[in-house]
């Protein structure tokens, strides 16, 4: 049986929050990812969009998420599918913060508006 520990999670530290992987192909062998996002107040993440779907719970906090558009507000127990090939922006919240679960298929490639294209260490 696969199994990650506590100790073996991994921390990525990016300009806007802290994704902690919990289980991805690289660690634990899933063919799923799943990972915790802590943003800091403020905090908004790039915009981008992934050639996966993602579903996102939002456990603390709350965030607003730009998606095709369309403005989501998140409190926690919210949930958000993401479609693939979607822009989205992830903004945290101005006092608050914010802290999410994200699930979505290994290996899925992020892909910035001026098309460049990248895997994120918490989805490997």
């Amino acid at each position: 049986m696969p199994y990650v520990s506590h100790a073996d999670t991994r921390r990525t530290e990016t300009p806007n929050a802290t994704m902690t992987t919990l289980a991805s192909p690289s660690q634990g062998g899933a063919a799923q990812a799943l990972w915790r996002i802590d943003m800091r107040a403020g905090a908004a993440g790039p915009a981008h969009a992934f050639d996966t779907e993602q579903i996102w719970t939002l456990l603390d906090g709350a965030a607003t998420i730009e998606l095709g558009g369309e403005t989501l507000t998140m409190t926690p127990g919210d949930t958000a599918v993401l479609p693939a090939g979607v822009l989205r922006r992830v903004f945290a919240d101005p006092e608050k913060g914010c802290a999410a679960l994200a699930t979505g298929p290994g290996g899925g490639c992020a892909v910035t508006p001026d098309g460049t294209r990248v895997v994120p260490a918490w989805v490997r």
